[in-house]
């Protein structure tokens, strides 16, 4: 007698059907970034669960830093306008040890085609309307970062130089509360280069001078790729910092 292949069901825990929904609520905009969340005794409610399932979902999405908890106060969406959260996915810090403050001066802001490269990091078409961003930071009066950033030009509709230049925060806080876009989480590459002419003049080095590479594409709720940033460090007085688990 031959063997029948039966289909293996799926199973997803609870807890994970839950976090799910939350998930949904939040990518809806449902709660909004910097709002905090119904509690925990409201969501056991809302979705007939135990506190006990609805405390382990949201204690993974606070692992991932897309809520955080807050004693005494509640469980809060995350958002990119707070202190400890302006500086989440940059890794560059100060040999010093001095607390890293950079300030932003952006250079160019104009819509252009997306490149075959830039498209399918950004889940576009080759020749789709794309913003192309220039911008140098520095630090204590020395520029440390050169970057070029693409973002969508259906999600960013009407930025501009000067709407950059007037923010005087994160940009990724300004993406969250002028385009409803809230970066979750990131990829990047990293690599050493050397500078040419244009990197050695924005980043007062010279020519051939060490820098560190980074291409990052952040992504927003649904793992929906939404900007890529490549930038160049000068790390003769920073260095790159990761944690690994």
């Amino acid at each position: 007698m031959s063997e029948v292949n039966l289909p293996i069901a799926s199973f997803s825990p609870l807890y994970e059907q839950i976090k799910a929904m939350i998930l949904a609520s939040l990518q809806a905009g449902e709660w909004l970034p910097g709002e905090v969340i119904p509690s925990e005794m409201e969501l056991a409610a809302r979705y007939a669960v135990s506190q006990g399932t609805v405390r382990k979902a949201i204690d993974e999405l606070a692992a991932q830093n897309l809520l955080v908890r807050r004693q005494g106060k509640g469980t809060f969406v995350a958002t990119h306008q707070e202190d400890d959260w302006q500086y989440r996915f940059l890794r560059l810090a100060p040999d010093s040890g001095e607390k890293f403050h950079l300030i932003s001066q952006f250079l160019a802001c104009e819509q252009t085609k997306a490149t075959d490269y830039v498209a399918n990091l950004l889940k576009l078409k080759a020749g789709d309307p794309v913003i192309y961003i220039d911008r140098v930071q520095t630090f204590a009066g020395q520029p440390v970062v050169f970057e070029e950033i693409w973002l969508p030009g259906s999600r960013f509709k009407g930025l501009d130089l000067n709407t950059l230049n007037d923010w005087h925060g994160p940009v990724y806080a300004l993406y969250e509360s002028q385009y409803a876009t809230h970066m979750v989480r990131a990829e990047e590459k990293i690599k050493a280069v050397s500078a040419d002419e244009g990197l050695a003049n924005h980043l007062q080095v010279i020519i051939g001078a060490p820098l560190l590479s980074v291409e990052r594409v952040a992504f927003t709720y649904g793992n929906k790729p939404v900007e890529i940033r490549h930038a160049r460090y000068d790390t003769s007085e920073q260095h790159y910092e990761n944690r690994l688990n």
